[in-house]
């Protein structure tokens, strides 16, 4: 398979994490696995750890919380393919970098610069590219404007990594629905 860009949204435990492994291993042993999460807290090291526990130890792993980009150019493993897990939490690292009281347009500005890097990096390499994200717009209006601000600048990232993207996968309940492009086998 030659190079492409998979993009794979759904909700909170969805199996997007699963589908998003499934398709790495079945195109290539050459994983590298670039986590965005950071460990602040007990229940997100457990997270972590498993995580990591699921992929096989012979995938090489990037922590970069922000400038998954360029953090992948600098990166020594020789992936054939690079999994990105996931945008949503970089949209996270990106709102609490920024000052309180950052308007949502620099906001957007920011996260659209760290998606700009990525699909730099993409078009740099000739990897093939799974990046997965959490589609935050199909539940209840956050109550708070911090909660509706995230929501929206996450919401315009996801559009923007689907028109770059071959393949777009919507998860419900473990199930993938492809959108956009060929399908491809379920886990």
């Amino acid at each position: 398979m030659g190079k492409s860009l998979t993009l794979i949204l759904g909700g909170a435990r969805s199996g997007k994490s699963t589908l998003a492994q499934t398709l790495a291993a079945q195109r290539s042993p050459h994983v590298l696995y670039v986590a965005t999460a950071t460990a602040g807290d007990d229940e997100m090291r457990r997270r972590i750890a498993a995580h990591r526990a699921e992929r096989p130890p012979q995938w090489g792993t990037l922590e970069a919380r922000r400038h998954v980009g360029s953090a992948v150019l600098t990166c020594p493993y020789p992936a054939e393919v690079i999994l990105v897990d996931c945008l949503t939490l970089l949209a996270n690292n990106v709102l609490m970098d920024l000052p309180e009281g950052t308007d949502e347009a620099q906001v957007q500005q920011t996260l659209d610069d760290e998606v700009q890097g990525l699909l730099n990096a993409y078009a740099q390499l000739s990897a093939q590219w799974i990046v997965v994200s959490n589609e935050v717009g199909l539940g209840l209006v956050p109550p708070y404007p911090l909660g509706r601000m995230y929501r929206d600048v996450l919401g315009r990232a996801n559009q923007r990594l689907a028109q770059a993207a071959d393949q777009v996968a919507f998860l419900v309940a473990g199930l993938p629905m492809w959108l956009k492009g060929p399908t491809s086998p379920a886990p």
